[in-house]
């Protein structure tokens, strides 16, 4: 039988390393071969559960690449083998653990890891797209809301991945991946001892500089890509002067706004240090502005060290010394939270910071007559409770394990039969949330046990007592739906965004609607572990 070490193992790293295999990876000239005696054939069900449709190549280490589907989930998947399995699989299988705690909507997933002796084989989300890489070589280099939405997404990912201790030491634009529906998806993890956090956000002021100009600041770029059948062109390298030193994108391109420009060469100016990653996300998100609300010229700096007097900048306590972005640009993003400017599902790492430090500058010009920008953050959940019209009140316990921090644990429904609709039994049981006073949410992320849940985020004006007849009046008063609904949703984190930012919420209903079904398939069942709400 095929011995399993998919997420439920304990993760197992070497140096702070994570590895993850990129799906589609071009074949380097220098591949080993790969072994052809049982050799997988399409059809073939691995694990009695992932089908295998389609041979996409091989990658540079000489592993297989397939397109896949998970029979049980109904899901496409990419399957990743590799011949011989045993001890010879053995840091691919635990890197890919690794990699399976670091849940990020901005970082591709790994489902399952599999040794079967004479093979092994991780199993990840598949991703439909394009890289970076053939995005800027298709159409040429990106506007500059465009770039900074992507750096934005991979700024965010970065976070994520460090809040751990390890880092990534892969980032070029050949691992960035942009889904069909317009997600940015960061791939292919694969570091060493000599990799390091600065050096991941080196790389994403490479990534912005390529974005922005179509070429690569940091000398012979990996040829490898994240996706088959478009080649190994090479990146071009960045304009250089006679001395070596690379043109700003401002000079290879005309539209480039002064405080991008300036962030970007920041990034890449080795006598600079970079801020941690996630100031730099939340920095970032601040510019995120959409493509029709157009970069303004800015009017005054925010500095990496402020001038005397002047309120220092979050990138100044980060460390360094340049121009960040333009205080008109700051004021441009009033409302702008942690959303990046593209389509995006899930959520970020339990172990992720939430709380940005990022704030506007104090030192508008006079008479600059706009409101400084709302800072985004995690916003404290005052009360939560289990809401239960129909129940006998045995359900209703353990809310507060929604709020503690710990994902390890939370609150569990009953085991219900014949259905996931509660066995037929009652249309639904929620988690109300009390904010404490109105807040301008961005998103509300929760963390769940299993995928295959459906839920509703609702809204009302009132509190109401904690009875069953309590409960009974708060779902009828609570009709106002908000965010999106998540219909059999496949994924262990469900993330509401797409709020009016013209409204105020206090008081929120998380109504589960469906239960996924047990592994056991003995019922089904659901725990939600984590709730987070992010706003202003």
């Amino acid at each position: 039988m095929p011995s399993s070490t998919g997420p439920s193992i304990d993760t197992i790293t070497e140096g702070g390393r994570v590895t993850q295999v990129g799906e589609g990876q071009e074949a380097e000239e220098t591949a080993p071969p790969v072994m052809t005696f049982g050799a997988p054939t399409v059809g073939e069900l691995l694990a009695e559960r992932y089908e295998l449709v389609e041979h996409i190549n091989n990658d540079s280490a000489g592993r297989l690449v397939w397109r896949g589907v998970d029979v049980v989930l109904r899901r496409p998947v990419a399957v990743v083998l590799r011949y011989p399995g045993g001890d010879s699989a053995t840091e691919m299988l635990q890197a890919a653990v690794a990699a399976s705690r670091v849940i990020h909507p901005n970082l591709v997933g790994v489902y399952d890891a599999i040794d079967e002796a004479d093979r092994a084989y991780v199993v990840r989300e598949w991703v439909d797209g394009q890289s970076l890489r053939e995005m800027v070589a298709a159409d040429g280099p990106l506007d500059p809301a465009r770039a900074t939405a992507i750096g934005n997404a991979v700024a965010s990912a970065l976070a994520a991945v460090h809040a751990t201790g390890m880092v990534h030491g892969n980032l070029h634009p050949g691992t960035v991946m942009i889904s069909d529906d317009g997600r940015v998806v960061l791939a292919d993890a694969r570091t060493d001892g000599a990799d390091s956090q600065e050096n991941d956000l080196r790389a994403v002021g490479g990534v912005l500089y390529f974005a922005l100009t179509g070429h690569w600041p940091h000398g012979e770029a990996p040829l490898h890509g994240a996706t088959a059948g478009h080649g190994r062109a090479a990146i071009p390298d960045a304009v250089r002067d006679a001395s070596g030193a690379i043109a700003a994108p401002r000079q290879v391109r005309a539209g480039v706004p002064a405080y991008l420009d300036d962030l970007t060469m920041d990034l890449l100016d080795p006598e600079i240090a970079p801020p941690s990653s996630d100031v730099l996300a939340a920095e970032l998100s601040r510019l995120d502005v959409p493509t029709d609300d157009h970069f303004l010229e800015p009017t005054g700096p925010l500095r990496f060290t402020a001038e005397p007097g002047e309120e220092p900048s979050p990138l100044a306590v980060a460390g360094g010394r340049k121009v960040a972005v333009g205080v008109a640009g700051l004021l441009a993003v009033a409302l702008v939270g942690l959303l990046i400017g593209i389509s995006m599902l899930g959520g970020d790492d339990k172990k992720q910071p939430t709380e940005p430090v990022a704030r506007p500058s104090s030192s508008a010009p006079a008479g600059a007559g706009s409101t400084p920008a709302a800072q985004v953050r995690k916003l404290t959940i005052q009360d939560v409770r289990i809401i239960d019209p129909v129940g006998d009140r045995r359900e209703v316990r353990d809310a507060e394990k929604v709020i503690d921090g710990n994902v390890d644990e939370g609150w569990a429904t009953a085991t219900y039969r014949n259905n996931g609709k509660f066995g037929g039994l009652k249309k639904g049981m929620g988690v109300w949330i009390d904010l404490g006073a109105p807040h301008t949410v961005k998103s509300l992320e929760a963390v769940l046990s299993s995928p295959g849940a459906s839920a509703q985020l609702l809204t009302g004006t009132g509190d109401f007592q904690s009875s069953k007849s309590g409960d009974t009046q708060l779902v009828a008063s609570y009709t106002t739906q908000i965010g999106q609904p998540f219909e059999k949703h496949n994924g262990n984190k469900m993330t509401f965004v797409a709020f009016d930012p013209e409204q105020k919420y206090r008081y929120l209903l998380f109504w589960i609607t469906e239960l996924p079904e047990k592994d056991s398939g003995d019922g089904w069942k659901l725990e939600v572990q984590e709730i987070t709400v992010q706003g202003s």
